[in-house]
């Protein structure tokens, strides 16, 4: 379609126009003068996932976004910061390891290999990273007080949202057929979860050291 139309060129999905840049010379040009096409469209997933846009990184353009956008750039996201937190990237990757080694210990045989699912070992440290950062609590390893059952649905829960945020959603594109609900997606978000423990009021979020 790029060399068909050009670098440059809008295409209509559903009710929603959107603009599509395919060159780096074009994309440098939108991070100074993006003002026309920063905003995002207001979709039913981040309606009912986003408590009605208001996330930062699904809120449309305007006041409030410009203000998430003041804190998260100055405040949360600065070099210092990710640097004062570095702490905790390298204490998990360093808790991985040993628990890599207690396995191997563990279930070493005659071989002197053994079997390791990646994917969930990268998941729970990542999940452990993040939730350090925000709430100063590690659900996965070898830690003191780690609940499995609770971290499994902390897991899920965000699993859920990522999956339900990435689905077509008719009524997105035709609003009239929104009244089916095909396939249901739109109950799905709607679905009461139940409340994640390490997003609870009990945990001491640390907003001082950020903020």
């Amino acid at each position: 379609m790029a060399d068909k139309y050009g670098p440059l060129f809008t295409i209509k999905l559903g009710l929603h126009l959107a603009l599509v840049l395919s060159s780096w010379e074009m994309a440098k040009e939108f991070t100074t003068n993006d003002l026309a096409v920063s905003s995002r469209p207001k979709l039913v997933a981040t309606k009912h996932l986003c408590y009605n846009y208001a996330m930062f990184g699904f809120a449309p353009y305007g006041p409030y976004w410009r203000e998430l956008c003041k804190i998260t750039t100055l405040e949360i996201l600065t070099n210092s910061r990710l640097e004062k937190l570095s702490h905790i990237r390298v204490s998990e990757i360093e808790n991985n390891i040993k628990d890599l080694y207690k396995l191997w210990i563990k279930k070493n045989h005659m071989s002197g290999l053994i079997l390791v699912e990646l994917k969930q070992l990268f998941g729970d440290m990542n999940l452990n990273v993040i939730l350090r950062m925000i709430a100063r609590k590690r659900y996965f390893g070898t830690s003191d007080g780690v609940n499995e059952e609770e971290a499994r649905c902390c897991q899920k829960a965000l699993g859920d949202f990522f999956h339900l945020l990435g689905l077509f959603v008719v009524l997105d594109a035709v609003p009239y057929l929104g009244w089916l609900d095909l396939g249901g997606q739109e109950k799905a978000m709607k679905k009461e979860v139940p409340q994640i423990p390490c997003l609870t009021s009990e945990v001491s979020i640390p907003i001082s050291p950020l903020f």
